[in-house]
């Protein structure tokens, strides 16, 4: 079965880089998006063609795509300004707009954030997309929690020590740049309660707002020149466990 631990070689090329500083910025020519910040430290986004990702992503199936190395994972969230901004200048989410209570769902997937929120400008409440980067326990403890819809597991339920958390999965159909639909299903996981304080207070590395960079990357969209448009560099997110795999629905082919 395949390991979401990547080669070190691999990792190196994965891995983002901390960094001290500010100002956002994107270097078309070194592929990185790079938002430095004052005290806090930073990491830098691994972006690549989009047209040469779409070659080696599998065409259908249920697949984690995500940007991670050996021990972080990116996720997307879309929210407010007030909201975003908080969350970036703090490192967590919180302020009097946010609520634990309400369901707050992240995606792996960059381009599946981009149609739900319509490259951030499908309304208000979408209009600042953030990079969340998450340390890989817990994001594997999200996805052991999770629960989908009642009929996925079967007249027993799903099997023991998975899905006793506060935490919903979706798999729905992915979508390219214009928001075509794919065969290809994309994971959405939908958090609340305490399961969502422990996301926001232990797992959280660091956040980034990325709007900027969508916003460059929408034109080339808008122009349809997909041959331009440079996406976060994403691949397959396999768990090693396979009892986990089995109970998120994982589609794997073993190697």
């Amino acid at each position: 079965m395949t390991s979401y631990f990547t080669t070190e070689r691999h990792a190196n090329r994965l891995r983002l880089r901390i960094n001290t500083p500010r100002k956002a910025s994107f270097d078309q020519t070194s592929k990185t998006y790079r938002r430095r910040m004052d005290p806090k430290p930073k990491f830098v986004l691994e972006t690549e063609k989009y047209v040469e990702q779409l070659k080696r992503w599998p065409k259908e199936g249920k697949h984690i795509l995500a940007q991670y190395d050996s021990e972080t994972i990116i996720v997307y969230q879309a929210f407010r300004k007030e909201i975003a901004e908080y969350a970036d200048k703090n490192g967590k989410f919180g302020g009097p707009l946010y609520s634990f209570e309400r369901m707050s769902w992240i995606k792996t997937n960059f381009l599946w954030m981009m149609y739900r929120s319509g490259w951030a400008e499908k309304d208000s409440k979408q209009e600042r997309i953030l990079a969340i980067r998450l340390w890989i326990p817990g994001f594997l403890e999200i996805l052991r929690v999770s629960y989908s819809r009642k009929d996925a597991y079967g007249p027993n339920g799903p099997q023991e020590g998975f899905g006793d958390g506060g935490v919903r999965l979706q798999w729905d159909p992915d979508h390219d740049p214009h928001g075509t639909k794919q065969t290809r299903r994309a994971v959405q996981l939908g958090l609340k309660g305490d399961i969502l304080k422990s996301f926001n207070n232990d797992w959280i590395r660091d956040i980034s707002d990325i709007t900027d960079f969508v916003k460059e990357q929408r034109q080339f969209v808008l122009n349809n020149d997909l041959d331009s448009l440079v996406t976060p560099r994403e691949t397959v997110f396999v768990p090693q466990n396979a009892d986990l795999c089995r109970h998120v629905q994982i589609d794997v082919e073993d190697t």
